[in-house]
């Protein structure tokens, strides 16, 4: 519930920055579009052995500026996150996961400089898993199968296999970059880092179990601005 109470409050307070300060300034409006590349963990507990997966995310954004210095965006991105398992070649063992969500991030911005500036985004996100796939290689589906029947009171093999349960992301995200502004428009370049405070795994009824299973993401992305 701490989690929950903490997300409400950052988006409330972003809203209440994006509409209060609107009486007060007048501010500027611009709307955009983005895309990038992702590198993708998940923090899980008991650890897994990982590999970074490498994943794209392009989506759309809205910036007002409410006064010198500060705005907030918005956003609706759509992100390919996951895992990779990291196992020795000689083993022919390979696992692969792709988690598409769609992200909704409100953020707060803050800029320093003219024609070229330095930009600071922080806040809360919230994401919905879209749909997700994987692939393993026949090598190591044949060894969890026979460490099933060896060991059939150990949930925990394979058991970051299974189909998330929980659909609904959320967490904390920032980021850094440099903005250009144009007669054609401003392009922001910026790197991100994403710490996912939800689980995806969450068996309640079960003794065994992951006691985390949490995203964590790293994005280079480039966004398009217009001002309105």
């Amino acid at each position: 519930m701490k989690r929950y109470a903490l997300i409400v409050f950052l988006i409330g307070l972003n809203l209440s920055v994006m509409y209060g300060q609107a009486n007060k300034f007048k501010g500027e409006f611009y709307v955009g579009a983005g895309a990038g590349a992702l590198v993708s963990s998940v923090s899980f507990s008991p650890g897994v052995a990982q590999s970074f997966h490498l994943g794209m995310h392009a989506g759309i954004a809205a910036k007002y500026i409410s006064e010198e210095h500060l705005g907030v965006i918005a956003e609706i991105n759509f992100a390919q996150r996951g895992w990779k398992e990291d196992y020795d070649a000689e083993t022919g063992f390979s696992y692969n996961r792709t988690m598409n969500y769609v992200e909704i991030p409100f953020l707060w911005h803050v800029y320093f400089g003219n024609k070229v500036r330095f930009i600071f985004n922080a806040g809360p996100q919230v994401s919905i898993l879209f749909n997700h796939s994987s692939s393993m290689s026949e090598a190591l589906a044949a060894d969890v199968e026979t460490q099933k029947k060896a060991n059939p009171d150990n949930a925990f093999i394979g058991l970051q296999y299974a189909d998330p349960e929980s659909r609904f992301d959320y967490g904390l995200i920032g980021g850094v970059g440099l903005e250009l502004r144009t007669g054609i428009g401003d392009f922001d370049l910026e790197g991100r880092y994403y710490f996912g405070l939800a689980d995806f795994f969450r068996y309640e009824s079960r003794k065994t179990d992951f006691s985390r299973a949490a995203h964590r993401v790293i994005e280079a992305k480039l966004t398009y601005y217009i001002k309105f």
